[in-house]
């Protein structure tokens, strides 16, 4: 396995790590019955668990970029020592970005986040340059 889909896969583990936490923290302040059923009505969930969610819903979004990169530089032959450094970097700054915002810190958050955005770039200017 490459080490560009070596990170997809434990991107992809972090991701359902995330949404655990997230379902263990909601479940600390709504009821599994409420949970289990349609949601209707649901309460804001506040505190860490609100935060878990939060950065959970964040991770998927980013999730189907990276995805979708670190995928077609695999398809296109175009996966190197770049692509692997940026989806490196990646998964530590998406690792570092749910434990920064489960605690709460605010503007590390952002820079973390910044930092995985940083390894993408790195993953598509790979494939664009061979255009």
């Amino acid at each position: 396995m490459s080490p560009d889909l070596h990170y997809l896969l434990l991107s992809t583990i972090l991701c359902f790590v995330q949404v655990l936490i997230a379902a263990t923290g909601t479940n600390t302040q709504v009821s599994l019955p409420k949970l289990a059923g349609n949601r209707d009505n649901m309460p804001e969930i506040v505190g860490w668990p609100g935060r878990a969610r939060r950065a959970h819903l964040n991770m998927l979004e980013n999730m189907v970029v990276f995805a979708t990169l670190v995928l077609i530089a695999a398809v296109a032959g175009k996966a190197n020592a770049t692509t692997a450094m940026g989806a490196m970097i990646f998964f530590w700054a998406r690792l570092a970005y749910a434990v920064i915002y489960l605690i709460g810190i605010p503007w590390l958050r952002t820079l973390a986040w910044a930092v995985s955005v940083i390894g993408m770039v790195m993953i598509a200017w790979v494939p664009l340059q061979a255009m």
